[in-house]
């Protein structure tokens, strides 16, 4: 039987696609555009909510492969147990590496050298000049080590920081050097100036940064969240930015979006940016790239990239 795969891009959008499959559109707006149960591919829209992109799937009875957009896979997982056993989920690793390792580089520069504070001053009109921290010399601890944390690392570099150190799931050696495991955060994080978080939003991850995660961060350390917002405990993270011990720069939240009057927006030594890591100008055209490449194997019976999980059988790759 023919395969159908659902897209969010119209067909004439995306050049090199195999010939075969029965290409639908479906970019999580208006009704579906065949009956769930027939698709085999799932592509899941971009920047949609959770409950939209997800009520399809509990249809979606003869799927083989759901593909995301996205660098974490966190927000379909609500609709993963009504898939059936086998279906490969894979996640877009190389879309967003250097839109978000900018996003992470242009934080860290902002909170560092004071560009909120210059800003404030402009719309009053002071000239508010003075010393500042630089990057330059700097120990930066990346907690999330995969390719968005070397992507951050490439960038980092021509800053001239003292030091790198890399942290992820479980030890490895790169050809830049050790990557520490979890485990030993403890004792890597009172060194550390900057602290950027780059983990995907997991059991083991959620509130990863609590209260003596943060109480072991040094005095005028800053934090840096490009992952997920509930890798952070917020309460704990307001209690130490209110005294003034940290700063912490933002893209995402806990709750997200934040709402109106949230402590958070207020909250001394705080930049906030609107979970904009990946929506940028390099994105579609990464994304494109990915679809044709994934789907070319889907067509051609090749292993797909990017697995992260079968559904009903092994977890994480």
């Amino acid at each position: 039987m023919t395969a159908e795969v659902w897209l969010p891009y119209r067909e004439d959008e995306l050049e090199g696609l195999p010939e075969g499959p029965v290409y639908r559109f479906w970019n999580g707006e208006g009704e579906y555009p065949a009956d769930p149960a027939a698709c085999d591919f799932y592509v899941v829209p971009y920047l949609k909510a959770g409950a939209v992109t997800t009520r399809p799937m509990r249809e979606m009875t003869s799927v083989r492969v759901v593909q995301t957009l996205s660098a974490g896979i966190d927000h379909v997982e609500p609709g993963l147990a009504a898939l059936p056993d086998g279906v490969q989920v894979c996640n877009a690793r190389g879309v967003h590496d250097a839109s978000t390792a900018e996003l992470t580089l242009a934080l860290i520069l902002a909170q560092l050298r004071g560009i909120p504070d210059f800003v404030r001053a402009q719309e009053r009109g002071e000239w508010a000049s003075g010393f500042r921290p630089a990057l330059a010399d700097r120990t930066v601890l990346i907690v999330g080590y995969g390719a968005i944390g070397s992507a951050v690392e490439d960038r980092l570099v021509p800053f001239e920081p003292a030091r790198v150190v890399r942290v992820a799931r479980s030890a490895r050696t790169t050809e830049r050097g050790p990557v520490h495991q979890l485990a030993d955060l403890p004792g890597l994080l009172p060194e550390a100036d900057v602290v950027v978080l780059l983990t995907p939003l997991t059991e083991a991850t959620r509130h990863l940064v609590d209260a003596p995660f943060l109480a072991r961060m040094k005095d005028g350390a800053l934090l840096v969240n490009v992952a997920r917002g509930p890798v952070v405990e917020t309460k704990a993270l307001l209690a130490e930015v209110e005294t003034g011990r940290i700063k912490a720069a933002l893209d995402v939240t806990d709750p997200e979006p934040l709402p109106p009057g949230h402590p958070l927006w207020t909250a001394p030594g705080v930049l906030i940016s609107p979970h904009v890591g990946g929506p940028t100008s390099a994105f579609e055209p990464r994304a494109k790239r990915l679809l044709v490449d994934q789907l070319s194997r889907f067509a051609d019976g090749r292993p797909l990239r990017n697995v992260m999980l079968t559904t009903g059988g092994a977890g994480m790759d």
